[in-house]
């Protein structure tokens, strides 16, 4: 599909914008007050991290913001979601605000809106202070209430410019890689019991909305989930059970209690998993009302189908990477040979995410707000040519199909790429490029890829169209 086309595809309002996260891109780990999170803990533990790398620098964008801004901008970027690091702006994890944080992100929104581009926030983008997890973390109820203290302050300072905040960026994936499996920070390995920590993370979400309409911020408020078609890898029924928990476990035991307002029910295959500790993290009782606050949009990251089969994976798989944790757990995922597949090994399949869509749609009805893609994207080993230009025609196929699926629904409102300058991927260090700009990690230059001039090529096609009465998601 031509730029031109994908264009044509896109309403005016449209939001066409790149996302990233604190941890990944700011580095100047130890300036300004900033204290450890979780993730400058567990990277500094051997063997944690693919290539050893830390988020000390990352593509230091706390320094070499305005570069990226000036990227941006000649991009034509929508909107930019970045996350608040939580270690930052309120150091201990609760008590005062860092003035100096506040200085920070202030020269960032307003920067931002100067070029005419949208600040879309996520308060929690995975880097808990590291006091907070040595007191517990998120299998603490007290994490909730101190989150929600860090949302308030995140508001008051914050709240009458930013146009969209996210509570909670991908809560399973804190769940299942960080407590579970131990391939992410804080690397702890409880298998179905971290799904004890669920609604402590669940009760985050409901009173970080009431913190930021408490305030009051002008901008609309949300969630960000990450979901996955699951498929049986064959017709038996061990396969159909443990795909069944698969779905449980990834696409409904936070969705379910957000949109709903009760908890996710138990499928018929997890029956046999109770001894792992596979049972409702404990009924939310009268949290629910609050978890289930009504919501101005819904966050969806999609990157691939999921295939699961019954029976543990000997190699320890998860699309993160290994880990011997992984052994223990009585299903595995399953490739799928008939696509093609990103540097991380996902498999490429655009029709999925119109599949995710529509498992929404179904499922929540009306109880479904407006969708935001707040991430997509692919890594692949992109090297700079002989002639210093970087051609990444695999991200371009991949996002022009995505992108063109999300923009034909009448449900979805915007795409975010992920991500805007290579960065820091978690476990996997720098060893996976997602970015539309190729960053130096030893020199940190940056060099616009040909998925960065797509990009600025579909931007510049709709700025020839004609933008009818509103151009622009207005916040509420």
């Amino acid at each position: 599909m031509t730029p031109e086309a994908l264009a044509a595809l896109m309403r005016p309002d449209f939001v066409f914008g790149v996302a990233s996260a604190a941890a990944q891109i700011e580095g100047a780990a130890d300036e300004d007050g900033r204290t450890p999170s979780t993730w400058d803990v567990f990277a500094a533990r051997p063997g944690n991290i693919r290539d050893g790398s830390t988020p000390a620098v990352t593509t230091d964008a706390y320094h070499r913001f305005d570069e990226d801004l000036g990227l941006m901008r000649e991009a034509q970027v929508d909107a930019s979601r970045f996350s608040l690091s939580w270690s930052r702006l309120m150091p201990d994890g609760r008590g005062p605000v860092n003035p100096k944080a506040v200085a920070y992100y202030d020269r960032v929104i307003d920067g931002l809106l100067e070029a005419g581009i949208r600040p879309v926030v996520t308060l929690f983008h995975w880097d808990t202070p590291a006091p907070l997890e040595e007191r517990g973390g998120w299998l603490r109820r007290d994490t909730a209430k101190r989150f929600a203290d860090f949302a308030s302050a995140a508001g008051q300072a914050f709240g009458d410019r930013v146009a969209d905040w996210i509570t909670l960026n991908e809560p399973t994936t804190v769940i299942l890689d960080g407590y579970a499996l131990g391939v992410h920070a804080p690397g702890r390995t409880q298998l179905f019991g971290a799904i004890r920590a669920v609604g402590n993370l669940l009760l985050a979400h409901g009173l970080a909305v009431d913190a930021l309409r408490a305030v009051p911020v002008v901008g609309r408020i949300g969630i960000t989930n990450v979901h996955t078609p699951v498929e049986p890898a064959s017709a038996s029924d061990d396969d159909r059970d443990a795909a069944d928990v698969f779905d449980f476990v990834h696409n409904r035991l936070f969705a379910d209690p957000v949109l709903l307002g009760r908890d996710a029910e138990l499928p018929r295959g997890a029956k046999g998993l109770e001894r792992l500790g596979l049972r409702l993290f404990s009924r939310l009782g009268r949290d629910r009302a609050v978890i289930s606050r009504p919501l101005d949009f819904y966050g969806l990251n999609y990157y691939f189908p999921s295939r699961i089969a019954a029976g543990a994976d000997p190699h320890g798989r998860t699309p993160d990477g290994e880990t011997e944790a992984m052994k223990d757990v009585p299903f595995r995922l399953e490739r799928f040979p008939e696509y093609p597949v990103t540097g991380f090994d996902w498999p490429i399949v655009p029709e999925s995410l119109g599949v995710t869509i529509d498992g929404l749609v179904e499922r929540y009805g009306d109880r479904l707000p407006r969708i935001l893609i707040t991430e997509g994207g692919a890594s692949f080993p992109d090297e700079i040519g002989p002639d210093g230009t970087v051609d990444d025609a695999a991200r371009v196929d991949y996002l022009a199909r995505h992108v063109a699926i999300a923009a034909a629904r009448p449900e979805v409102d915007g795409y975010f790429v992920w991500t805007f300058v290579d960065n820091w991927e978690w476990a996997a260090g720098f060893t996976q490029r997602f970015g539309m700009v190729h960053l130096d990690t030893e020199t940190l230059a940056r060099t616009p890829k040909s998925s960065y001039h797509w990009f600025r090529t579909v931007q510049h096609a709709r700025s020839r169209q004609d933008p009818g009465p509103e151009t622009t998601v207005q916040p509420s």
